[in-house]
C-alpha cells in the first residue's frame, strides 16, 4: 500500500493525517508535502464548516473587513486561500471594494472549492497554487497581503515566511495567526506539539519590519489557539506591472496557448480546470515552446 493509500485510510477513519506523516519522517515540524497531502485531503470541509457556523464567519470576516477598510488598496491576496471562506466574506463586506482579488494556497483541491465558494458569492477572482515560500508573485505586486492561520502549521521558518510575504506586498502586510504569546500554558503546550509558529512578532522586529499593530484579535475559533493581528507597513515601494511571475525566475508569466509561461526561465506550467498550478515542482521546460 502506498502513503497516499494510508492516508486515505486514516483520513476516512477520524486519524490525524498530520501525526501519521510526522511520524514517518521521524521529524518534529511539519513538512510541506505533509500539509499539502492533509489539507489536499480535507478540501470541502472549510466551506461546511463555514456554513455551520454562520454566525463566527460574520464576526471573523467582519472584523478583518473593519481593519482592512481603513486603508486605501486596489489589490488584495489572501495566502493560503483554503476554499476562500475567509476571502469572499472580507471582500464582500469592504465597503471599497478592491480591483483585483488574488488567492492561491498549496493544495489543487482547496482552490477547486474555492472556486466555487468565490462564484456563488458573486466575487470575480484569481485563484492558482502556489507555495508561501517561494510564491509565484512578482515583487511589491499587491498593495494588501494576508494571512488568516495559514503560516500556522510552519513553526520554525517564521523568518523565511516573513521575508516572502514581505516581498510581495505593496503597502500594508496583515498577519492573522496563532499568538503564542497570548496563550495560556495548555495553549502553548498544544502549538508545541502540533509544530505551530510561536515567534512571528518578535521575526517581525528582527528583521526591522514597521509594526503599526500588534495584539490578541478580536475573534478566536479555539481558545487554545489565540489568533494574534500583526500590521506591517510597507514604505518606499514601487508596485510591479505584473502580477503573477514564475516561482523560479520571478519573471513575467503570460497565459498563451492554455498554459502560463515565462519567456525568461523558458518555464511553462499547467492549468487544470482552469486552475493554474504555479508551484516549483509543476513547472515544465519548454525552451522551445513559441516556435511555429
Amino acid at each position: 500500500m502506498n502513503q497516499i493509500q494510508e492516508v486515505k485510510k486514516i483520513y476516512e477513519s477520524g486519524g490525524n493525517i498530520m501525526d501519521f506523516l510526522k511520524s514517518r519522517s521521524n521529524s518534529s515540524k511539519n513538512s510541506t508535502e505533509s500539509i499539502l497531502i492533509s489539507y489536499d485531503f480535507q478540501a470541502g470541509t472549510y466551506i461546511e464548516s463555514a456554513n455551520n457556523n454562520i454566525e463566527y464567519i460574520n464576526n471573523y470576516t467582519g472584523s478583518i473587513a473593519s481593519l482592512l477598510g481603513k486603508w486605501q488598496f486596489d489589490s488584495i491576496l489572501e495566502v493560503g486561500v483554503g476554499e476562500a471562506t475567509t476571502l469572499a466574506n472580507v471582500v464582500q463586506r469592504l465597503a471599497k471594494k478592491p480591483k483585483h482579488v488574488f488567492g492561491f494556497d498549496l493544495s489543487w483541491s482547496r482552490i477547486k472549492y474555492a472556486q466555487k465558494y468565490l462564484e456563488g458569492k458573486n466575487i470575480q477572482g484569481t485563484l492558482f497554487t502556489g507555495n508561501l515560500f517561494n510564491a509565484p508573485i512578482a515583487d511589491n505586486s499587491i498593495d494588501l497581503v494576508y494571512t488568516s492561520h495559514s503560516i500556522e502549521p510552519n513553526g520554525g521558518r517564521e523568518k523565511e515566511a516573513l521575508i516572502e510575504l514581505y516581498r510581495i506586498t505593496n503597502k500594508y502586510l496583515v498577519l492573522l495567526e496563532p499568538a503564542y504569546e497570548f496563550a495560556d500554558e495548555e495553549g502553548k503546550a498544544r502549538m508545541e506539539k502540533l509544530g505551530y509558529v510561536k515567534n512571528l512578532y518578535m521575526t517581525c522586529l528582527e528583521l526591522g519590519y514597521k509594526v503599526i499593530e500588534h495584539r490578541k484579535f478580536d475573534f478566536c475559533n479555539n481558545p487554545l489557539n489565540p489568533t494574534g493581528l500583526i500590521v506591517i507597513e510597507k514604505e518606499g515601494n514601487r508596485q510591479s506591472q505584473h502580477v503573477l511571475a514564475c516561482p523560479v525566475s520571478k519573471t513575467p508569466l503570460v497565459f498563451t496557448n492554455g498554459i502560463y509561461y515565462s519567456k525568461d526561465s523558458f518555464l511553462a506550467y499547467p492549468v487544470i480546470s482552469n486552475i493554474p498550478c504555479l508551484l516549483e515542482e509543476n513547472a515544465v521546460l519548454a525552451t522551445h515552446f513559441h516556435e511555429s
